[in-house]
């Protein structure tokens, strides 16, 4: 009955917005994109979808992060812009509505696709989550997908589509993700657990593998740090998880960091010897490449598209199940073997993290590769005009 409640909730909230706010919008979009057609074949404009973006100061994580990257050569233009690029975990309010605007008079539109909804992650409901994603990856004039995970994820749950495409993963700024000055001894090793947690699984995973860690090496901590969000309020989160971690008897093991700003995210490396990352397929995650840049190894559930940033020396994964049905944390048993693994060749491990991470994912060709996209499509769109 929830369910149906919230789902006819929503439909009239649809059908308020068609009602009052469709034609401001049109409007406002028509003056947006006719300006930009205005400017001809000049550079590439982009609009991010938002009229402002958050700076690398403000708390913030998962896709819009990479919007503030492609700024450094891209900034948003929400005047008059030729590309309407969208990042699929960050959009913005009626996603849609925009690309279609976007496209009828004039614009191109990017997509940078992460994961989908399916049954094991989201529950009941995900079908129609992915109506407006399945809309606009089927219009986008290309897509970067962030893995080869994501795009078979895309084509299964999404539709295949004719347009061009390419697999390019996210990258790191491997000159300010940097390892510390001090090589970190492994006698007292730090785990962090970082991004936004959602799961309470991803917590308990965590602190039953520092439970399993400590009876080997008792000078082991867990660092968690970004959002609990797996209860509605987050300060209910954090004390489910203060709590987990005193029935387990490591709450003085246990270090609770809160969000964290983009600014402050390689300082926040710099403190762990190793990224625990127990999500189940996770499409693509931006802390591991950022970890790996700061010299990291990653210990993993071996799902999703980690295994693809991570490889086969820059950390050890945990075999998973491929399930859409049910989610699967990995065992801390096994994350606990695959800790003291690295930790026992912590200075190989480590130096390979770094070399993955500046010769696979680093800032400048992606950038590049998305210079030579826009240009392209900006041509494209010249010669139609």
């Amino acid at each position: 009955m929830r369910l149906r409640g919230s789902l006819i909730g929503r439909r009239a909230v649809n059908l308020a917005f068609m009602i009052l706010r469709r034609p401001w919008i049109e409007r406002r979009e028509r003056r947006r994109w006719r300006t930009g057609a205005k400017t001809g074949n000049g550079p590439a404009r982009v609009f991010y979808g938002f009229e402002r973006l958050p700076s690398a100061d403000e708390e913030t994580s998962g896709g819009i992060v990479k919007c503030q990257d492609l700024q450094l050569l891209f900034p948003d233009d929400p005047v008059a812009p030729r590309i309407l690029y969208l990042v699929s975990s960050a959009f913005p309010p009626h996603a849609p509505l925009l690309v279609r605007l976007c496209r009828r008079d004039g614009g191109k539109v990017v997509l940078n696709q992460n994961g989908v909804a399916y049954p094991g992650w989201h529950g009941p409901g995900w079908e129609e989550t992915n109506v407006p994603m399945a809309e606009i990856h089927a219009l986008a004039d290309h897509v970067f997908y962030q893995s080869a995970f994501c795009q078979r994820c895309a084509q299964k749950f999404l539709g295949k589509r004719d347009g061009s495409a390419e697999i390019l993963y996210n990258p790191v700024d491997t000159s300010v993700f940097t390892p510390p000055e001090t090589p970190r001894a492994v006698t007292e090793p730090v785990l962090l657990l970082a991004g936004s947690h959602e799961f309470r699984y991803r917590m308990t995973s965590a602190v039953d593998t520092l439970c399993a860690l400590v009876r080997t090496m008792p000078a082991a901590r867990l660092l968690i740090a970004g959002r609990c969000r797996w209860l509605p309020a987050e300060a209910a989160s954090v004390k489910d998880l203060e709590d987990y971690a005193r029935a387990k008897g490591v709450r003085e093991s246990v270090d609770i960091e809160g969000a964290y700003t983009q600014r402050e995210a390689p300082g926040l490396y710099r403190r762990a010897h190793v990224l625990l990352h127990t999500k189940y397929n996770d499409p693509c995650p931006r802390v591991v490449v950022e970890a790996m840049a700061c010299g990291l190894p990653v210990v993993y559930s071996a799902s999703g598209g980690v295994p693809e940033q991570v490889g086969g020396d820059a950390g050890v994964g945990i075999e998973a199940a491929q399930d859409w049905e049910r989610d699967h944390p990995p065992d801390p048993s096994e994350l606990c073997g695959a800790v003291l693994c690295v930790l026992r060749d912590y200075e190989r491990f480590s130096s390979a993290a770094r070399k993955r991470a500046r010769n696979r994912f680093s800032l400048e060709p992606w950038l590049d590769r998305h210079r030579k996209v826009f240009s392209s499509l900006v041509s494209e769109a010249g010669k139609r005009a």
